[in-house]
């Protein structure tokens, strides 16, 4: 794992629920911060109301409309994604984006969906393909 001890700045790609970031919330404690960025204001909303159960207060979630990452070069020490990458239309976008905000040295820690073979003819572009 990224170091995420006390002090250190996190980004979490896609927080879903909000799980990774509750378990970056305690390792990087109050002198550290925690932020998550997702592209659908539902999952914003469900990340802030499972956030907001717990007794931290070092953490932010925004909605985000592309790739873009809104926060300045160098910013993060850590950037986490769990399965999140593999959706985006915009993937270089998205790793350009991601070693952008992270600082020198920093660690990019991500699980996702890999494709390995090519996909059956006709397939590509299916629903199905997402569960191959």
């Amino acid at each position: 794992m990224g170091d995420m001890s006390p002090g250190r700045i996190i980004l979490d790609i896609g927080p879903g629920a909000g799980f990774d970031m509750m378990v970056a919330s305690h390792l990087t404690g109050e002198s550290g911060r925690v932020y998550g960025i997702d592209l659908t204001e539902e999952m914003v909303a469900t990340s802030k109301i499972n956030l907001s159960k717990t007794c931290k207060q070092n953490y932010e979630v925004t909605h985000v409309h592309s790739e873009n990452i809104p926060y300045d070069d160098n910013f993060f020490d850590v950037v986490i994604s769990n399965g999140v990458i593999n959706l985006s239309p915009c993937k270089q976008e998205l790793f350009k984006e991601i070693y952008r905000v992270l600082k020198p040295g920093g660690v990019l820690q991500f699980a996702d969906v890999m494709l390995e073979n090519e996909l059956p003819a006709g397939m590509s572009g299916s629903v199905e393909a997402w569960s191959q």
